[in-house]
């Protein structure tokens, strides 16, 4: 159980790094809004950092 714990945190820290290299500050702060969003069970939260994210990759393609 421990083994997979860390994997999934390793995945989550490249992922954030990933969109924090391609989308800058922006993405990293979408990102967190999503996390923490969907950590705190709140839905506002969740969908701004949602939204962000989809207009930053709207926008780079």
């Amino acid at each position: 159980m421990p083994l997979i714990a860390i994997a999934v945190a390793a995945l989550a820290i490249g992922f954030e790094q990933l969109v924090q290299w391609k989308y800058g500050p922006m993405g990293l702060i979408a990102f967190a809004a999503l996390t923490i969003g969907i950590k705190a069970k709140n839905t506002t939260i969740s969908g701004i950092g949602a939204v962000i994210l989809v207009m930053l990759l709207a926008q780079s393609g």
